[in-house]
């Protein structure tokens, strides 16, 4: 993950308003202890979205396509999904209780559009977003007071917070990077050479996902919307025709999440699969002109990372990967 982006406004409004609110630095500091980087919480985010956009379905990858009412279950989604990672207690009157303090779960695509309830005044609430196209995400929190919150006009009374106090948030992590929907950023005629039309075509489409996509991460979300598929992990398997066997004959590797994958492409210089996520590259044989060049050995033989003017030839075969779970 990349360094979270605090602005020093930010940083200091959030420690100002920890020092004043014990509850809030109990919480806070039990947070930052369950995920300091920030990781799992980036994590559950991108499996919720992509939970939402239910690609192996639908085929879809765009938060727009969602419909209103699928918009709308996704702050118990999210709610329910930190709830599992972390194993929070149960909250009496909020959602959850963390280190013993009742806090009500609030998310909203877009910054600001948290629907705050009446019951949650006094409380404090866990304030959550993540923007696919900016590919980033906030958590923080706040004690709500009802002279911070607009009047809401819908039937629920539910409120948001005024914009002039926004800045009262203690951010746990501001603007960090959300693991990116690679379908999404794509230019669209890659995308749609990926996207192949045509009720057969999940093999092909995976295939073309890792082929045209290298040395960058491609969550899973990608891979089962690309598959159309519940086992959309067969099409990555060795095999006749699957993804890894018809790539490794052009060179092409692809590392999933687990110690040994990693510890190759970290040794290779390649991009490092993170939880939930998949990296192709391809590879060359070690030959005289990659001197200097980190290199690991697989099948015996000796491997660099490809430069653009190696020829293609077949790769080696990855360690396999026997009750190993992702790290």
């Amino acid at each position: 993950m990349l360094p979270l982006d605090f602005s020093a406004a930010a940083n200091i409004s959030s420690e100002a308003a920890a020092a004043e609110d014990d509850e809030l630095k109990i919480v806070r500091e039990y947070l930052l202890s369950l995920d300091p980087t920030g990781s799992r919480f980036a994590a559950v985010l991108r499996d919720t979205i992509d939970q939402l956009l239910n690609g192996e379905a639908t085929g879809r990858y765009d938060w727009k396509d969602l419909r209103q009412t699928e918009k709308t279950h996704a702050g118990s989604l999210v709610e329910i999904n930190l709830h599992r990672e972390f194993n929070f207690a149960d909250g009496k009157a909020m959602d959850y209780q963390i280190g013993g303090i009742e806090v009500d779960c609030k998310f909203s695509q877009d910054f600001g559009g948290w629907m705050i309830p009446p019951e949650a005044i006094g409380h404090l609430c866990l304030l959550v977003t993540a923007d696919d196209y900016a590919s980033s995400w906030s958590a923080g929190l706040l004690r709500i007071q009802e002279d911070w919150l607009n009047q809401g006009s819908n039937r629920d009374k539910k409120l948001t917070v005024k914009a002039r106090h926004r800045h009262r948030i203690s951010w746990l992590w501001h603007k960090a990077e959300l693991p990116e929907n690679v379908l999404l950023h794509l230019p669209p005629a890659i995308r749609s050479q990926i996207l192949i039309k045509g009720k057969n075509k999940g093999q092909a489409r995976v295939i073309e996902l890792f082929r045209r996509i290298q040395n960058k991460p491609i969550g899973r979300g990608a891979v089962r919307t690309a598959a159309q598929q519940l086992d959309y992990m067969a099409r990555l398997r060795e095999g006749t025709g699957r993804a890894r066997t018809v790539l490794r004959e052009e060179g092409i590797l692809i590392a999933g999440p687990y110690s040994k994958h990693q510890d190759i492409a970290r040794r290779l210089g390649a991009c490092v699969p993170r939880r939930g996520e998949f990296v192709s590259f391809r590879v060359a044989e070690l030959k005289p002109h990659h001197a200097n060049r980190p290199s690991v050995e697989l099948d015996g033989r000796s491997w660099v990372l490809a430069e653009p003017k190696d020829q293609h030839e077949p790769g080696p075969r990855l360690p396999r990967l026997t009750g190993e779970t992702e790290s």
